[in-house]
């Protein structure tokens, strides 16, 4: 039998808001009559912990997700294959303490109480730029695939599939930059802005919805707004950095297996 309700808390390793907040809300929940899962954290476990996350997805009823942006964590299941059913994502990076317990009380119908608290912990160490895709933005173009110089995704057959999360290097959303569309994300991605997963433009348009002239029409404006911005050229100065930090890297690798 299924119980009522869970809550997820996303301990974010990339530190997207600050220790304090973090304890806020935590201490919050525990005072909650709720199973509560404290997560350490959820993009790790996305990748390592698939069966714990599908379990619980099977076990609770009604599943709520304090994290960061709700398009970033709903596209991440997605994107990893965990089946979780319907859930909502309250978003920390907006959203205060009190908000966020608030809410928990007044529109999903959570007593005060005691939580039923439980850590999750993986060691799996996950890059500051985790890149996720939106399917419902992604046009399939295959400009990331060509722009990215470490193997994070492929594209085969006019299809986008993110293949090596973890490839992806620090300070580098460089491909997010380039896309088009706004498709991609990087939900460890410490601004609120539409790479952290925020909607585009305050506003989500899927290229499955309306008229082609329409969708063409918002592509179109999407990229008058990246080269306007002169993003494509900051996307090469972030690429250019990462290649030649991971170049120093296997410099330090080779030269410590010569001393050896």
């Amino acid at each position: 039998m299924e119980k009522k309700s869970c809550v997820l808390f996303c301990r974010c390793k990339a530190q997207v808001i600050s220790s304090e907040s973090m304890e806020g809300i935590l201490n919050g929940l525990k005072n909650l009559d709720v199973d509560l899962f404290e997560l350490q954290d959820l993009c790790a476990l996305t990748i390592n912990e698939k069966d714990l996350l599908n379990a619980i997805g099977k076990e609770f009823q009604q599943k709520i997700i304090v994290a960061c942006y709700p398009r970033a964590i709903k596209n991440m299941f997605r994107q990893n294959g965990i089946d979780f059913g319907n859930f909502e994502v309250l978003n920390f990076k907006e959203l205060s303490a009190d908000k966020i317990l608030s809410k928990l009380e007044n529109d999903f119908k959570i007593e005060k109480g005691e939580a039923r608290y439980q850590v999750q912990i993986t060691d799996l160490d996950v890059p500051a730029w985790f890149p996720v895709i939106d399917e419902s933005l992604c046009s399939n173009c295959g400009k990331c695939a060509r722009f990215c110089l470490f193997g994070v995704y492929s594209f085969d057959k006019k299809k986008l599939n993110v293949v090596d999360p973890l490839a992806c290097k620090n300070g580098c959303p460089a491909c997010g930059r380039t896309c088009p569309t706004s498709a991609i994300m990087f939900p460890r991605l410490a601004e609120n802005t539409v790479l952290a997963g925020d909607e585009p433009n305050g506003k989500k348009v899927s290229i499955d919805k309306g008229s082609l002239l329409t969708t063409l029409n918002a592509r179109n404006q999407n990229r008058r707004n990246i080269f306007r911005q002169g993003v494509v050229e900051q996307a090469e100065e972030e690429r250019r950095k990462a290649l030649a930090e991971f170049k120093l890297g296997m410099d330090f690798t080779k030269n410590d297996k010569k001393d050896s």
